[in-house]
């Protein structure tokens, strides 16, 4: 029987451009399999659109989006607006993807939302999208985890001078909560050092300085959870077009990627088993994209990226079609996992009978 599915994408981020992409495409995707898809857009200001055009993504070409009615997220589906505000129609939906790409929408806002309004996600949840938005947790989580990692400092804006476990030059400058590789930037000297990180502070309050390993390569490898098993796909090469992987090398055509990746069976062995023991070990769901590099023979987790590109699907499928298969598996996980939830005791002590009517009420001075 088809579903229905709330694709919610956009967000109060700078990749609010690249998740457009990736939510026009998971609604269309859906659509294609038989699903109802209702696309949900949060705008750049945080006003939240639903509707059958923001399918299709010509309407996100100047205003045009603005053209569907605004809408409300909650009690097991999404209300539309009419022009003076008021309700004007309720859908309810079976589950829910979260799109979003950076800001609060990857971090964490998106799966509270839908976790207050009653509907399965089958995306990461709350604590894990929080936990891999900020890539100094990343590194506290991955270190409990005991996963190897590139040596880092964190710095935030309070800076008055940079700390001496500063790892040795070249350094990455990396704004903490940004994604897209944007403020991403590669520094050989204490000059170019402080005018990357004053760049990366006017979009973020900290940035993560982390030390280049040199002749790198960058590994990616995805997974998703059906059935009691973790699944991941091949390793994938990403290739750039200068020292590290830029915005442009990944949406602007710059770079080029390798799949499956050739390296030895051994190591693609490995970077599958981290992904599958992260992935495990904090009980994730949905599609999650891992970041490896491989330097001097050993294997670095980079980044965890809860929302992946396009939900990785070149990764994890031969194409669209197939990719729906995909979809159709981490939103019946999504349904199961509610549904076991749901199935809790909440507890009510009753407590409230007996306070008194002053208990609450301030003292005068």
């Amino acid at each position: 029987m088809p579903k229905t599915i709330a694709v919610i994408f956009g967000g109060v981020s700078n990749e609010n451009e690249i998740s457009v992409i990736t939510g026009t495409m998971c609604a269309n995707v859906l659509k294609s399999g038989g699903e109802t898809a209702i696309p949900v857009y949060i705008s750049q200001k945080g006003d939240i659109y639903a509707g059958e055009l923001l399918a299709d993504i010509n309407s996100f070409k100047g205003l045009g989006y603005a053209k569907a009615p605004r809408a409300v997220v909650a009690n097991g589906g999404v209300y539309t607006l009419d022009k003076r505000g008021k309700f004007k129609k309720f859908s309810k939906v079976d589950a829910a993807v979260n799109c979003c790409h950076g800001g609060s929408g990857e971090g964490g806002a998106v799966c509270g939302l839908c976790a207050l309004a009653g509907i399965p996600l089958a995306s990461a949840g709350v604590f894990e999208s929080a936990a891999f938005m900020d890539k100094y947790i990343t590194k506290l989580v991955l270190s409990a985890l005991d996963i190897k990692t590139a040596k880092y400092a964190y710095l935030d804006r309070d800076i008055t001078d940079y700390p001496t476990n500063m790892p040795g030059f070249p350094l990455i400058v990396k704004p903490v909560n940004l994604g897209s590789s944007i403020g991403v930037e590669k520094v050989e000297n204490h000059e170019e050092l402080k005018s990357a990180v004053d760049c990366a502070l006017i979009y973020d309050s900290a940035v993560i300085v982390e030390e280049y390993l040199k002749d790198r390569r960058e590994i990616n490898c995805a997974a998703y959870f059906k059935d009691g098993e973790v699944i991941t796909s091949e390793c994938e090469e990403a290739m750039s077009g200068g020292d590290i992987l830029s915005f442009e090398d990944k949406y602007a055509g710059g770079g080029k990627s390798v799949l499956p990746a050739d390296i030895p069976p051994n190591m693609a062995e490995l970077i599958k088993n981290i992904t599958k023991k992260v992935y495990s070990k904090l009980n994730m769901r949905g599609i999650v994209r891992f970041d490896f590099i491989i330097s001097g023979g050993e294997v670095y987790l980079s980044e965890v990226n809860t929302v992946p590109g396009s939900l990785s699907y070149y990764l994890l499928s031969s194409g669209f079609k197939d990719f729906y298969r995909v979809l159709k598996d981490v939103i019946a996980q999504a349904e199961k996992d509610y549904s076991a939830i749901k199935s809790k005791k909440l507890l009510t002590t009753g407590i409230l009978e007996n306070v008194t009517a002053k208990a609450c009420k301030l003292g005068r001075k």
